[in-house]
């Protein structure tokens, strides 16, 4: 199944670093960079307010596993925010075009 895995970044060049990571890598096909988010959360205790950039990651299930773990191993945060959410419906084009730039899982 396909899926959209949200990441967000503190800053801009960690945004490009782990993008560019995961399409070398053929973990995703497509990585929009979405600039200046504005992220409120509940962390310790404490209500923060941070300037993120926000990655939309183009993916498939099968890919996820091996994502995640990438991922983790790029991100400066202590719990990086890695949500997978499901593509229910696509351009059937675009989706095979997804698949074709994917590493075999």
């Amino acid at each position: 199944m396909h899926q959209i895995i949200l990441c967000s970044c503190p800053d801009q060049c960690t945004a490009k670093k782990i993008a560019s990571h995961l399409i070398e890598a053929q973990l995703a096909a497509c990585i929009n960079i979405l600039p200046s988010v504005t992220s409120v959360y509940l962390w310790q205790g404490k209500v923060e307010t941070e300037q993120e950039q926000l990655l939309l990651i183009k993916s498939h299930s099968g890919q996820y596993p091996e994502l995640e773990r990438q991922i983790k191993a790029l991100h400066p945060y202590e719990l990086p925010e890695i949500i997978a959410v499901s593509i229910d419906r696509g351009l059937p084009d675009y989706l095979k075009w997804i698949d074709s730039c994917l590493v075999a899982s």
